[in-house]
């Protein structure tokens, strides 16, 4: 059975900084980052392969270039449904 994984980002638009991974994790852990998202009001978007390749990054590190187009996605679609 494959464990659950989580990543957390955090983007701040007026940095003009790219996306900076600030939590992830699997099993219990990711379950705690996706519970405090819930509970933050936070958006929650699945993506397997996506968080496959955040796991990689190390936490307070920004997310690497080839990850700029999707991650830019994501954040397209969780702000055009926050409107």
């Amino acid at each position: 059975m494959e464990r659950k994984r989580a990543v957390a980002l955090q983007y701040e638009q007026a940095s003009g900084a790219a996306p900076r991974v600030v939590a992830k994790g699997s099993g219990a852990v990711a379950e705690a980052i996706l519970q405090r998202a819930r509970e933050a009001g936070v958006p929650v978007h699945e993506d397997a392969g996506l968080t496959e390749a955040l796991m990689a990054v190390e936490v307070d590190a920004v997310i690497p270039e080839e990850l700029y187009i999707v991650v830019a996605q994501v954040l397209a679609a969780v702000y055009r449904a926050a409107r």
